[in-house]
């Protein structure tokens, strides 16, 4: 105990120490959300994949699903790297640096008005990313409680209370130099710490090494040992939500705007799959022994339970401390990514976009740091309601925003033709295929979200306005020439 809050205390000064360090290289609303679009590629890259790693991947997925789907789990961290990350950085650094850049775009709301020519869609997105980030700010608070749980034995919502004053204070500090610098030093630690992680399960008595491990996995069923698992459809969606659904996330695309140049996004690119990877692949390989490390017991009767109790089982003190450290830091840099990003959209594309347009700088920074507090208070107070769990936390998340913007962001940043009503047409089938797969699936389980396979409605979800908006498209009115012109010419001047 005495090493686990050593440990603890040491990160947490670090972290409000890089705050402090920060606030004095923030001098506008640019610096504080952007960092003056000057970031490298290592800090760049590592705050992509920090703020794409969490509590929640670690606790809530990869135990979980590791349990359910065992080894194939693994294709769920493959498909993060090459999906969310390789393909990701291809197709969307450099296109989202320039013309964001160049239209004078901080935020995707402001974005989706400047492509589109429409103040309504500016509107309707800002709200539904500062509403819908809620349940994954609250996923990830969750997935700490039980962590922290597990390991000191306090109340999980003391635990959360804790994180949320912590989050909220470094981030108000500092804005997104603090995070991009924090994420930083999270990134080396949470790299140490997974593959610290991994060798300790493989090699506990329980487990007994690689060999022996999948020996016992397959025992207790072979399925869990095939390549595609014993249900290859549901792997399927969870690899689509946790991969695709980042091109849809504007905390993900956020780390695109700031980006120095293209030089930067080469680098970041290569760092960013690599750091996917390892830490992906750790996470999800580690949860595929959960049934052999627990002799195919849930503790407690509670999924999100399954990897804290491996790790308080299988680690050494030392480790264990370090493993904190590890969720604390991968959960505090997707937590500053949310916060942050939901802050903006009502200080940025709300009150300066609307109510108050002339409002300048100071103020309008003192609105976001508000606007941050209001956001952690609401993300408390869901993670401290019982009924959800992490996992459908987060995929309803995931499914609203990335099946509402995907779609829309995609075309709309690659393809002259997309249309204004082709755009409205996604982030309708977005939102309607939530509402409407999860009304038929929620009666049947008495109204029990973590009965429902939210994942599964959120992958139909991104898919369907993935197909809607070309088609729709297609055949309504195009944009006049003067317009497209401003739009993609101006890509590229700015390149």
């Amino acid at each position: 105990m005495p090493v686990k809050i050593t440990l603890l205390v040491l990160f947490i000064l670090v972290t409000i120490g890089v705050g402090i360090y920060s606030r004095r290289r923030v001098h506008g609303i640019n610096d504080f959300f952007l960092g003056s679009r000057n970031m490298g590629a290592w800090i760049t890259a590592f705050a992509y994949g920090t703020s794409y790693f969490s509590a929640v991947v670690f606790v809530g997925y990869a135990g979980k699903f590791g349990w359910a789907n065992g080894l194939s789990v693994v294709w769920i961290g493959i498909g993060n790297a090459v999906i969310g990350c390789l393909l990701a950085w291809i197709l969307l650094a450099k296109k989202t640096r320039v013309m964001t850049h160049k239209l004078n775009a901080s935020t995707m709301p402001e974005f989706f008005a400047a492509r589109y020519d429409s103040v309504s869609m500016k509107i309707v997105s800002a709200v539904v990313i500062f509403v819908f980030l809620v349940p994954y700010t609250a996923s990830i608070y969750k997935g700490l409680g039980y962590m922290f749980e597990s390991a000191f034995g306090l109340p999980m919502n003391t635990i959360i209370l804790i994180m949320t004053a912590l989050t909220g204070l470094y981030l108000i500090l500092g804005g997104y130099v603090a995070t991009a610098i924090n994420d930083l030093i999270q990134g080396v630690i949470i790299l140490v710490g997974t593959v610290l992680m991994v060798a300790y399960i493989l090699s506990h008595p329980e487990v007994g090494g690689l060999t022996q491990g999948i020996a016992k996995l397959s025992s207790i069923d072979s399925g869990l040992t095939s390549v595609f698992g014993p249900a290859p459809l549901r792997l399927g969606a969870l690899v689509l939500l946790t991969s695709l659904g980042t091109w849809g996330l504007p905390q993900m695309l956020h780390k695109f705007y700031a980006v120095k140049d293209e030089k930067a996004i080469k680098r970041g690119t290569i760092i960013s799959t690599l750091f996917a990877l390892v830490i992906g692949g750790s996470a999800y390989f580690v949860g595929a022994f959960g049934r052999v490390m627990l002799d195919n017991q849930v503790p407690a009767n509670n999924m999100d339970m399954i990897i804290p109790v491996m790790l308080e089982k299988a680690l050494p003190d030392v480790l264990m401390g370090v493993i904190i450290v590890l969720m604390l830091s991968a959960s505090m840099s997707t937590l500053s990514s949310l916060v942050l990003v939901s802050s903006s959209v009502i200080s940025i594309d709300l009150i300066k976009g609307f109510v108050k347009p002339d409002i300048d700088d100071k103020k309008n920074m003192m609105l976001m740091r508000f606007f941050c507090f209001i956001f952690v208070v609401l993300s408390f107070f869901m993670a401290i309601w019982e009924n959800p769990t992490i996992d459908a936390l987060m995929a309803l998340s995931w499914g609203v925003i990335s099946g509402m913007f995907i779609a829309p962001y995609l075309f709309g940043l690659l393809w002259k033709g997309t249309t204004r009503i082709g755009a409205w047409s996604g982030f309708a089938t977005g939102f309607l295929v939530m509402l409407i797969g999860l009304a038929i699936e929620l009666p049947k389980t008495g109204f029990d979200m973590s009965k429902v396979f939210v994942p599964g409605i959120g992958a139909i979800a991104m898919l369907a306005s993935l197909v809607v908006v070309p088609v729709v498209s297609l055949v309504t009115k195009k944009y006049s020439k003067a317009h497209i012109s401003k739009v993609f010419d101006s890509e590229r001047t700015a390149a």
